[in-house]
């Protein structure tokens, strides 16, 4: 009795954690409520920053242990958005004392802001709305509908506004733009349908939402790449197209099945393994694609081919060849580094 009786609260004890495990993914338990956090956060901006700062909203920071994310919006600065981990349990902020840590937070939001500002305003002056901003690297989304024969002259356009935008970018202090910079371009369809942010939330967190930027994404879009020299964007530009995961497959499986076909003619053993690296829109189009494809000549007895050679190929953006497949020859030696030359 007491054998089994036991075994039954051991039972219900792991039934009952197992729950608050999957409830911790839910934000269930207790553990994952940001209520305490958003408190203590309210607390020390009204300490602080008394008016000016009012909590737009908070996340746990999963699968942290403690603490959350909160965000703020700015009285006297409706673009900006401060944002800090806080942990009400231990009195911290990202594990340091708060007040400095809130201190470099506002004086980041207020900074970043200014820069938002310089490229809305810098695009806007351009005929182009920012519709998004990709928060891991600043770079905007616009819409537009390029066709090959408006392509060369579109990419020049957005490319005399990315020149604009990042030399006024630098005067207010940025530095992240010295190697080049990149626009997104969702279409005009796509672009009238993503969801309409929060009015109430800052411009700064309302055009990076994750909602928003999902949306964008969901479809077939355009990446506009400008390299620079000594800090100066060549408007000239260059453009490829990113498709969704399923998209990209279907592609990807399409353009090895070809180049499997038109290899087996000289090399009845080929193993193809798979298309590298970026594939690039061939110059004047928006529909003819570029990139590397990597094989063996035959299986090397191992149960992935790397692949030590690589062609060129050309396809249509189903993934079917539109030319003769281009032999680089090796690229490299066993299963070493890769080393493909540039497009």
């Amino acid at each position: 009795m007491n054998g089994s009786s036991g075994t039954r609260r051991l039972g219900a004890g792991l039934t009952g954690a197992l729950m608050c495990a999957v409830a911790l993914v839910l934000g269930g338990c207790g553990v994952l409520s940001t209520k305490e956090d958003r408190r203590f956060a309210e607390e020390l901006a009204d300490a602080h920053y008394p008016g000016l700062l009012q909590v737009v909203a908070a996340r746990k920071l999963f699968p942290q242990a403690a603490g959350s994310e909160v965000s703020f919006s700015v009285a006297d600065d409706p673009d900006a958005v401060v944002r800090i981990r806080v942990d009400a349990e231990a009195g911290t902020c990202n594990t340091h004392p708060c007040q400095k840590v809130l201190d470099d937070a506002v004086a980041g939001g207020r900074s970043e802001a200014a820069r938002l500002r310089v490229l809305i305003s810098t695009f806007g002056d351009c005929g182009h709305e920012v519709i998004g901003v990709e928060p891991s690297s600043g770079a905007p989304w616009i819409v537009a509908s390029p066709s090959n024969a408006t392509v060369t002259q579109v990419l020049r356009d957005i490319g005399t506004c990315v020149r604009r935008w990042t030399e006024a970018d630098a005067q207010s202090g940025g530095t992240a733009h010295a190697r080049g910079a990149s626009v997104n371009i969702a279409s005009p369809s796509v672009a009238r349908h993503r969801p309409a942010g929060r009015k109430p939330e800052p411009t700064a967190m309302r055009l990076g939402e994750t909602p928003l930027l999902a949306a964008l994404q969901s479809r077939p879009y355009f990446v506009a790449s400008y390299s620079a020299s000594r800090g100066r964007i060549d408007t000239t530009g260059s453009a490829r197209i990113v498709q969704p995961f399923e998209a990209r497959e279907r592609f990807a499986a399409t353009v090895q099945a070809a180049v499997r076909k038109r290899l087996r003619a000289s090399h009845p053993d080929v193993v193809v393994s798979e298309f590298q690296g970026v594939w690039r829109l061939e110059p004047g189009t928006v529909d003819r694609l570029t990139g590397y494809v990597l094989y063996c000549e035959r299986p090397d007895g191992q149960k992935r081919c790397l692949g030590d050679r690589a062609v060129v190929v050309t396809t249509d953006v189903r993934g079917e060849p539109v030319a003769a497949l281009r032999e680089i020859g090796k690229v490299r030696e066993g299963r070493g580094a890769l080393r493909l030359p540039p497009l």
